[in-house]
């Protein structure tokens, strides 16, 4: 698999705190990256390291297949775009002038495409109105417009939806989901709302505690999550024998337990296997939620 982001073994320490401590993670291309983490986690200390805003103290970090130790890193970085922490905007001038100051700072030959980037964060109708009156939700997509300039193929958010409403939260998703499907853009999104993240990440990195304590695809999470019963027989082999002419899923964990993977007629099961004198003991419904896969991963969170 093509990565743009591998990082080995990454460590960042403040005065004896261990912000990333022994961090190891890959963004594949083409992915929705969901950095997933309460506050204080290490996420935005990873991005700031990423994005050459920090050095780290050990360990080292690849960007398209450059290490962080060579001088072409520089390079790989002009393919980035980022928003850490809140927007950097201007916010005595227009979202316009704003992009154009951005080609200025990056020594852009023209101001060329910059409608074409306000019409896609759908800020082209505010005229001459500054930055410092609009909402939240229109400085966030005027940071993401500004990460923009460039053509980056890789963007960076760090906590895009923190503080939004819904109406602006879905507006965020949307132009997410619109760079990454349309324009080929990798986007690696930080958050602690893990439901706002399933909606459109493909990918997710768990981290606690300066550390990645799990990556998986949304088909892997799904999974993990979807909505199976529990149930203990006084034999799995015959269990799964009934099932498999059923034509159920089911995973086989023990003699005398299984997880059963859809919806099913309890009486017609227990009558089939009482035929092979197979005795149901106890069956449980589960479904688990993204929270509390979550902090059954991590271990003894109260909430993400």
């Amino acid at each position: 698999m093509d990565y743009i982001l591998e990082t080995c073994n990454l460590h960042k320490h403040y005065k004896g705190f261990k912000a990333i401590n022994g961090l190891s993670m890959k963004i594949p291309r083409g992915a929705i990256y969901g950095f997933v983490g309460k506050n204080g986690a290490g996420k935005t200390t990873l991005i700031r390291l990423i994005c050459g805003l920090q050095e780290p103290s050990s360990g080292e970090y690849a960007l398209y297949g450059r290490k962080n130790t060579e001088k072409e890193i520089v390079k790989s970085r002009r393919r980035m775009g980022a928003v850490v922490e809140t927007p950097s905007v201007y916010l005595d001038m227009t979202a316009e002038e704003n992009l154009e100051q951005q080609c200025r700072i990056l020594g852009l030959p023209s101001f060329e495409g910059i409608s074409d980037i306000l019409k896609l964060v759908g800020l082209e109708d505010t005229g001459k109105k500054k930055a410092k009156n609009f909402s939240l939700g229109m400085r966030q997509r005027l940071g993401i417009a500004i990460a923009l300039v460039g053509d980056p193929d890789f963007l960076v958010l760090d906590e895009p939806v923190n503080g939004l409403d819904p109406q602006g939260i879905i507006e965020i998703r949307e132009l997410i989901l619109e760079l990454n499907r349309r324009r080929q853009i990798t986007v690696l999104v930080s958050s602690h709302i893990l439901d706002e993240l399933a909606k459109f990440a493909t990918h997710y990195g768990f981290i606690d505690q300066g550390r990645i304590v799990k990556e998986m695809s949304a088909a892997e999470l799904e999974a993990a999550c979807r909505k199976c019963v529990h149930i203990e027989v006084s034999d799995t082999k015959i269990l799964a024998h009934v099932l498999d002419d059923m034509g159920i899923e089911y995973k086989i964990f023990s003699d005398t337990k299984a997880d059963i993977y859809a919806r099913i007629n309890v009486t017609k099961l227990v009558l089939a296997l009482d035929k092979y004198h197979c005795e149901v003991i106890s069956m449980q419904e589960s479904e688990e939620s993204l929270e509390s896969y979550y902090v059954n991963l991590i271990g003894g969170m109260k909430h993400v």
